[in-house]
């Protein structure tokens, strides 16, 4: 399932850079959210890509890559961007 990747990736071509042979796109129908520096809180984010590395994740919203953990109900916690590029952000995993 490539759907919704940038242009040019493929799922295999995620694997290969991430050296994760089991990376995965992962459904949409979960929720999603990113820490608020500083606050304690949280933000839902509304991602149209969802990438699980083992127990990691690159979530795309509105252009940029938020990496964060996978917890065991299927929900995925962020704690940062790592910007639009997606190279950029499996090479910071």
């Amino acid at each position: 399932m490539d759907s919704g990747l940038p242009a040019g990736w493929t799922i295999e071509r995620v694997r290969a850079l991430s050296g994760d042979s089991s990376a995965a796109s992962l459904s949409l129908d979960r929720l999603v959210v990113v820490e608020v520096a500083g606050q304690g809180d949280y933000e839902p984010l509304r991602p149209d890509v969802i990438l699980a590395f083992h127990e990691l994740s690159l979530v795309r919203d509105d252009g940029e890559w938020f990496m964060g953990q996978l917890d065991d109900d299927g929900s995925v916690i962020c704690w940062a961007s790592y910007g639009s590029d997606l190279a950029e952000a499996i090479r910071s995993l």
